[in-house]
């Protein structure tokens, strides 16, 4: 029986213009349910790469034991690809189609190898996922965002390989596929490695695996485990760092003591040779000795003075290098409490006219959760307050300054640099302190002036908040769409204190509850295929 491993041995890897991702990670992979984190830009997804075969180490090994299946952060479907293509078995299907048209080839063979009954296993695998709808032949480019990573997921749960790797598999799914991607998930019985910010997914985890600029590090535990353990080893860390400082610094004040003493008893023992008239050789030989001993504690002193310093190094070379991510909240401002919004008789494009229309009225500093499963028009809410779309019927009124930010972060020019385009809409604030809340985002002197189509998923929405949150007029009403999706960790828990510090009124669409329940909302909004639901938090729901 094969053993299931991927081991890194002194594994490197740098970019082609020389920059260092990272170097000489040691570590080891099994069957263990792991989750991977880490800061947005540090080479999760380059590491993944990595270890599936897709990318070669600059440095190092990458050992592998068992077969391997990994599903990339962005599913990609170009016009030409087929569902069956984006499961990733439509070699396998085009293979028995020849077979069954009197094929004998042995490539086609070899092909199919044992799966004479894949056809039958991805239809009932899509119909078991909620996705009989749809055509093996269908293109991919037709589904949502949503639907392509749940066949493509179902193309990882067909493959069956010895380890499972997923990168961001929940950033597009509702909640309902998040819930039965967790339970399918639970039942997987081999090697798991997941690259996730979704905290709910890793609470499930046994183990949690962070990848930082100090190497990787395994925390025998779930999400809560590593937080906690996290924050205590960070807090330890600082704290040696502050006592060996602390410590350096009463050494060099008792070696400027010693060093005092000792020329003063240097000093006075000349003063005293001179007053006793001894003979000029015996002078000259006690002012060798004494230039001898002071040389002899000049050198104990600046071995002393190497040693403390050395010791300082060694506790700050265990502290992780990174940046506090901090988001500025909008300066503060007569935010209006009048009515923000209002929907009247409002029919959304592209839902069925059978769902019926909307009556609502959003007030001035409400913090309103937009929630549902896909493709029931949450986006489409949005594009319509924002003004991108026109309504089928109705009206939509919004009285108040919008700014609205999707999930492609679409508002960024992809050929710009961030802090060119950061300037367009702020222009009463010096350049020195844009560039300042840019670097506090983790977009340094480079990243800011880079085209941000360069940027990873998660530093281009950084960016694209900052240009709607650091506008020269802030909004009155925000309207977010899955804003977290490709934030790290720490991005995340800044976004949500700045939306909770924010005062103006709030829209966001999310499926990441842990992410909802902490931006003290007042009202939810529920979308569904039969109508739609409104009520306060802590209300059960009332039909409308």
């Amino acid at each position: 029986m094969t053993r299931t491993y991927l081991t890194l041995d002194s594994v490197s890897f740098s970019l082609p213009d020389g920059r260092v991702v990272f170097s000489d990670l040691c570590f080891e992979f099994d069957q263990q349910a792991t989750g991977l984190v880490g800061r947005n830009g540090v080479g999760k997804s380059v590491l993944a790469r990595l270890l599936c075969g897709q990318l070669e180490p600059t440095s190092g090994r990458c050992l592998r034991g068992g077969s391997i299946h990994y599903l990339a952060q962005q599913v990609q479907h170009p016009a030409t690809l087929s569902v069956a293509g984006l499961a990733g078995i439509e070699p396998a299907l085009q293979a028995l189609q020849r077979i069954e048209a009197g094929s004998v080839e042995p490539a086609d063979f070899d092909t199919v190898g044992d799966r004479w009954d894949i056809r039958r296993r991805l239809q009932a695998e899509l119909l078991a996922q909620g996705l009989g709808h749809l055509s093996l032949h269908q293109r991919a480019s037709e589904l949502s965002g949503g639907e392509a990573m749940r066949v493509a997921l179902v193309g990882a749960w067909i493959a069956a390989p010895d380890l499972l790797i997923l990168d961001e598999p929940t950033n597009h799914l509702d909640r309902a596929s998040r819930q039965q991607f967790m339970e399918q998930l639970s039942l997987w019985p081999k090697g798991l490695l997941v690259i996730s910010h979704d905290r709910q997914l890793l609470q499930r985890m046994s183990r949690i695996v962070e990848l930082s600029s100090l190497g990787l590090r395994s925390y025998g535990g779930n999400y809560e485990f590593y937080d906690q353990t996290r924050a205590q080893d960070s807090e330890n860390v600082a704290r040696q760092l502050q006592q060996r400082k602390h410590e350096r610094k009463q050494g060099e004040l008792e070696l400027a003591r010693q060093r005092e003493r000792h020329e003063r008893r240097t000093a006075k023992g000349n003063k005293n040779a001179r007053e006793a008239n001894q003979a000029p050789i015996l002078l000259g030989r006690r002012k060798e000795q004494s230039e001898n001993s002071l040389g002899k504690s000049r050198t104990r002193e600046t071995q002393a003075r190497e040693q403390l310093n050395l010791r300082v190094r060694q506790a700050a070379q265990q502290v992780e290098e990174e940046v506090a991510i901090r988001l500025y909240a909008p300066p503060e401002q007569r935010f209006t409490r009048r009515t923000a919004a209002r929907l009247q008789a409002l029919l959304m494009p592209f839902r069925p006219a059978r769902v019926g229309t909307i009556d609502l009225t959003i007030e001035g500093g409400q913090r309103i959760g937009i929630i549902g499963d896909n493709g029931v028009g949450k986006s489409t809410l949005l594009k319509v307050l924002a003004g991108h779309l026109q309504p089928l019927s109705g009206e939509c009124s919004v009285q108040v300054p919008v700014a609205w930010l999707d999930q492609q972060s679409s508002i960024l020019d992809p050929r710009t640099s961030v802090l060119e385009q950061l300037l367009r809409v702020n222009r009463s604030v010096r350049e020195s302190e844009l560039r300042t809340r840019l670097a506090h985002l983790d977009l340094d002197a480079v990243k800011m002036l880079q085209p941000t189509a360069s940027l990873s998923g998660g530093e281009r929405l950084k960016a694209a908040m900052a240009c709607v949150l650091y506008a020269e007029e802030p909004a009155q009403l925000l309207l977010l769409d899955e804003p977290g999706n490709h934030l790290d960790l720490t991005s995340l828990r800044a976004l949500e204190s700045m939306l909770v510090q924010y005062e103006g009124t709030l829209m966001i669409v999310s499926h990441d509850e842990t992410f909802l329940e902490r931006l003290q909302l007042s009202h939810y909004l529920h979308l569904r295929n039969d109508g739609w639901t409104w009520r306060a938090v802590g209300e059960h729901l009332d039909k409308q």
